[in-house]
């Protein structure tokens, strides 16, 4: 089996333990982190997660319970294997940055190096490559007042690289950056784990964050109280040991559920697809018992407010109401037009003839792709998303070269494949050609995943 590169086992910590100002920052807590992995530990201000992190990179000492690094328990290791682990086994980014004002970027950068008997010119050839990796080299020799709060931070981030760890420890790391900065910063983190293969474990407070995660553990009250998974890298003889573990040898899911039905809660629980999970990120309202016939509220209210929101409430609710119809197949699409240009007294939506031939129009050419997608996604994924591809660019006039085609087409196929959410399909489109995306404008970027994430929603079945 492949051993977790990080394990915490019953860890508590505790102030004040046993006075009348006792304060249990950690209750109990248990985490298995693997090898190239990335984490996110995400919870409210004050819940525990970044004495969690700390605990992990050996900064404080737990009350009871034990933290193994790399298969050492760290209340085990030795003074020199303490400062083995700081120097070489893990690298820290804090939100604050803490770069030395009187030091240049440079000899920040390479200030982990200097307690390590290297020369002074190897030390800055591995501080220089890392500067020119993160685009800030020509920075090399100013100092951090100098510095935009983006810049700051990827050379914080290139200072916890320098000694070359394989963990990476951040803690809030964009707390401080304006959005475009935070954007850049997040997705270096997410390189360092695709390409480096580094173990990176993040806290954040910002649930905008969490897609970026492999898995996400949920903090409160100094417990972890829940676990989202969005690409499983854990072995999986993992899965089998911990089934073997279960009570009784029962399934991990009527472990999970038996405190629940001990509760008197005996509701069934549904097990969400992958799909539907992914859509739910980029439609809020949706919730796991909307499944099946019952999604069709959800999809005509989306589809309208997608397609229109220009209207008064009445004229909008009547109009959704015939979208449920169109739905449920009550009625046809060339019915559409004439029920919306009805007055309210004949039971229509009280619209103008020409919008509801041009609404009705866009809700047909949805449909038809719908229809499409629907037909062919299943017998021909490839043909698909070829198709999805050229309805979208048609929609949205767009003219890209043959590299910015063939991004597009790539990041197409890994939504097709549930392997990235709409929030970071939006990411990479948006994102310059230059650093790998396919360019687009943000306003254009946006309108076309919400589009192709309407029609995903309405071709969805349970």
């Amino acid at each position: 089996m492949t051993d977790p590169i990080i394990a915490v086992e019953k860890m508590k910590i505790i102030y004040n333990q046993n006075k009348s100002n006792e304060v249990r920052s950690l209750d109990g807590v248990d985490l298995q982190i693997f090898p190239h992995e990335y984490v996110i530990i995400h919870g409210p201000s004050g819940c525990g997660k970044s004495t969690l992190m700390y605990s992990i990179g050996g900064f404080q000492i737990p009350t009871e319970g034990e933290v193994v690094v790399e298969g050492k328990k760290i209340s085990k290791m030795t003074p020199r294997e303490i400062v083995d682990l700081h120097q070489t086994g893990v690298g820290m980014i804090f939100q604050a940055f803490y770069l030395i004002p009187t030091l240049t970027i440079l000899d920040n950068v390479c200030l982990p190096r200097t307690f390590m008997g290297e020369s002074l010119k190897t030390r800055r050839e591995a501080g220089m490559t890392l500067l020119q990796r993160f685009g800030i080299m020509e920075q090399a020799y100013k100092f951090p007042s100098q510095l935009s709060g983006g810049q700051k931070q990827r050379v914080a981030i290139a200072r916890s690289l320098v000694n070359n760890p394989q963990i990476i420890l951040a803690d809030e790391p964009v707390g401080n950056l304006d959005s475009e900065s935070a954007k850049n910063v997040l997705q270096i983190l997410k390189n360092l784990n695709e390409i480096d293969k580094k173990t990176i474990i993040m806290v954040t407070h910002n649930p905008e964050h969490l897609y970026y995660g492999d898995r996400i553990i949920h903090m409160k009250d100094g417990k972890i109280v829940g676990e989202e998974v969005n690409k499983e890298k854990r072995p999986l003889d993992f899965f089998e040991k911990a089934r073997k573990e279960a009570i009784g040898e029962k399934k991990i899911s009527d472990v999970k559920d038996e405190k629940s039905l001990l509760e008197g809660n005996t509701q069934e629980k549904i097990d969400v697809p992958n799909e539907l999970k992914l859509l739910m990120r980029m439609f809020r309202g949706l919730d796991n018992s909307q499944l099946g016939a019952l999604l069709v509220p959800f999809k005509a209210k989306q589809l309208l407010s997608h397609a229109l929101a220009e209207l008064n409430d009445e004229q909008l609710s009547s109009a959704e109401n015939f979208l449920k119809e169109l739905l449920f197949k009550n009625i046809k699409i060339n019915d559409l037009p004439s029920k919306l240009d009805m007055s309210f007294e004949e039971g229509g939506s009280n619209w103008n003839k020409s919008r509801a031939k041009s609404f009705s129009t866009r809700i047909a050419s949805i449909l038809e792709q719908v229809d499409f997608q629907t037909d062919i996604g299943e017998k021909n994924k490839d043909e698909a998303v070829l198709h999805m591809c050229g309805y979208l660019q048609s929609m949205f006039h767009l003219h890209l070269d043959e590299t910015a085609s063939a991004r597009f087409h790539s990041f197409m196929k890994l939504r097709f494949d549930n392997k990235i959410d709409g929030i970071e399909l939006k990411k990479q489109l948006d994102l310059a050609k230059l650093l790998g995306g396919v360019g687009l404008n943000k306003v254009t970027a946006e309108k076309l995943v919400r589009e192709m994430e309407v029609i995903m929603l309405l071709k969805y079945k349970d």
